[in-house]
């Protein structure tokens, strides 16, 4: 497939019987929809259209989004608005460390917009939102979805040296559609975040959208990159289309295809692997704690 079919919007394909989601409910979902809502907090959940969104908060679990919910990059996936951020927070950390407390998790994600506008890209807020954290609920293991940093790689020790349980930063896609994909980064740059987080002695993930008109072995080859920069935990899903501005569905990948390529994955070596179409970035995240 072309990279130029990435752009030119081809007709929009019927969503299969298999992306079919159960509208939220439950008494679980409605509290931690009202803790989001007085704390203030923002979910990648929310702003990401998560199709997981009522399975996971009916679970009591959510992943908080950090640094605002205005992004400085316009990658062509991602629905999170883009524009110019407001002011950092100083209390937000304080904010979502009570709020992991009141939902009583034993595991919790956090992920954040890209803050190139920094100097420090968002890491120190990422280093005291990790320790708020721990102070408040010591018992509780963390998953952080983090940005690349522009390559400013003494702003990601500032993250890797707050020691999360889990340092994630997602490929998101094969080599040859990187720069369609997220354009202002790097393919080789995020492979080096995770390169450096796993020398800080961190258990790294990943994640890759497929559908975007990527071929089994480009998937293949980036599964070896990522092995090769020692990256323990994998997620493979399908790319949903968030609004006809973005970047269209080439292709809704079957689930026996996810199942196949979660075989490959553990054959090359991933200790975990986690393949669907519904699969996201911290989809069933606490089963990554190995």
């Amino acid at each position: 497939m072309s990279e130029t079919n990435l752009v030119e919007g081809q007709v929009r394909v019927k969503k299969p019987d298999w992306l079919r989601v159960k509208l939220p409910t439950g008494e679980s979902y409605r509290k931690v929809r009202e803790i989001v809502g007085e704390h203030k907090l923002h979910t990648i959940c929310q702003s990401g259209n998560c199709p997981n969104m009522g399975e996971c908060w009916g679970a009591g679990t959510a992943t908080f989004m950090i640094l605002g919910n205005v992004c400085t990059r316009s990658c062509g996936f991602c629905s999170v608005a883009t524009g110019r951020p407001e002011a950092v927070d100083p209390f937000e950390p304080a904010r979502v460390a009570r709020s992991v407390e009141l939902m009583g998790l034993k595991h919790c994600v956090i992920t954040s917009v890209d803050r190139d506008d920094l100097k420090d890209g968002g890491s120190d807020i990422w280093a005291r939102t990790i320790r708020a954290i721990r102070r408040r609920t010591p018992g509780t293991t963390m998953e952080t979805l983090i940005p690349d940093f522009q390559g400013k790689w003494e702003n990601l020790a500032v993250v890797t040296d707050a020691a999360p349980d889990i340092l994630s930063h997602n490929l998101e896609t094969v080599r040859r559609l990187t720069k369609q994909v997220r354009v202002q980064a790097k393919y080789d740059r995020s492979l080096e975040v995770l390169m450096r987080s796993k020398r800080a002695g961190l258990r790294t993930k990943s994640g890759i959208m497929l559908g975007l008109g990527e071929e089994d072995h480009e998937v293949e080859e980036s599964m070896d990159d990522l092995r090769a920069v020692g990256v323990d935990i994998l997620t493979l899903g399908q790319y949903l289309q968030p609004t006809k501005a973005h970047l269209p569905v080439q292709e809704f990948i079957h689930p026996d295809r996810f199942a196949r390529l979660k075989v490959i994955g553990m054959e090359k070596g991933f200790r975990y692997v986690e393949s669907g179409p519904l699969v996201r970035s911290s989809y069933h995240a606490e089963k990554h704690l190995f």
